[in-house]
């Protein structure tokens, strides 16, 4: 890789953000179904005679993964699975070329910083963590807007009231125009706190998981190793990020004023539904991480290699 090391950041930021888009495109339905099981049962707080009420939504029956799958394409056609994918190509676009382009290069910025070089043999967990704290926390400032469209879109049911955008671009304006600019910031505390999570849990672990089955010669460099490497970090992620998951999804998607923060939103899904709600959208949170995990670090690593041999032959 040592080609591919040497390449500017631009590229660098270009590679993970084309090899996230792929990945987000092949896996997006499984991202929307997500999104809809996370918001089933939440309750909605309306006005009347100036006293609020909490009105539990009527979903009717609460379905599985695939049930909901089959359910939206049944009732709202299958275009509505890639409900939000311009908003969420561009949010990685954004979001992963940031959080997987400049990991290396602030991994080799924190390895300087604590150990004074890299040492070889050194797993430098300190380093790659603060790494993905880093990249992770930088990404969502960026990409914030693009995710609270996406979220909007995705949870947004054919025929109901929700579905308020006819387009990204109308959506981007619509949120400005009457929620203001922090509109478009809409949930970023959880999102911070998520990405930071699902940053040290996803490209830490795939990076510690497949330098230490290279190091004790257990894989080989290649296709099976990142695959590997990438189902467990994608099972990692799912466990120890659902729950800020699920309260992110649900305050991006509250109407303006319906929750005072992202705690309040939290301590309301604890007291109205439970511990459980915490973990809503597991199953296809689990199904959609591990499909995008394996898709984006095959596809990223390949695009590595070939980006690493096209500068090696230019020098």
């Amino acid at each position: 890789m040592s080609g591919f090391e040497n390449v500017s950041i631009y590229t660098k930021l270009l590679t993970a953000g084309t090899s996230a888009c792929i990945a987000d495109a092949v896996t997006f339905p499984l991202d929307t179904a997500k999104v809809r099981l996370q918001i089933q049962g939440e309750a909605r707080s309306v006005v009347q005679n100036g006293t609020v009420a909490l009105l539990r939504s009527q979903t009717g029956t609460q379905y599985g993964l695939f049930g909901t799958l089959a359910n939206m394409v049944r009732q709202e056609g299958a275009r509505s699975l890639y409900n939000g994918l311009s908003a969420g190509l561009q949010r990685q676009m954004c979001f992963a070329s940031v959080r997987i382009g400049l990991y290396d290069t602030f991994k080799t910025f924190y390895q300087h910083l604590i150990d004074g070089n890299s040492r070889s043999g050194s797993l430098n967990i300190g380093a790659r963590v603060a790494a993905g704290l880093t990249t992770g926390g930088l990404a969502v400032f960026l990409a914030q807007p693009t995710d609270v469209v996406k979220v909007r879109f995705q949870a947004s049911a054919k025929g109901q009231t929700t579905a308020r955008y006819s387009s990204t671009l109308q959506a981007y304006k619509s949120i400005a125009t009457k929620e203001g600019v922090r509109g478009l910031w809409k949930g970023t505390f959880p999102n911070v706190s998520r990405n930071a999570i699902v940053n040290v849990s996803e490209i830490v672990c795939y990076d510690i998981i497949k330098d230490t089955l290279l190091y004790y010669h257990l894989m080989k460099e290649g296709v099976p190793l990142h695959f590997t490497s990438a189902v467990i970090a994608g099972f990692c992620t799912t466990v120890v990020a659902s729950p800020v998951d699920v309260v992110k999804t649900r305050y991006m998607n509250s109407a303006k004023g319906e929750y005072k923060g992202a705690a309040d939103c939290g301590v309301r899904m604890f007291m109205q539904e439970g511990t459980k709600a915490f973990y809503k959208g597991f199953t296809p949170s689990f199904c959609r991480l591990v499909a995008w995990n394996i898709m984006m670090w095959i596809t990223y690593e390949q695009m590595k290699i070939l980006v690493g041999k096209s500068m090696q032959k230019r020098e």
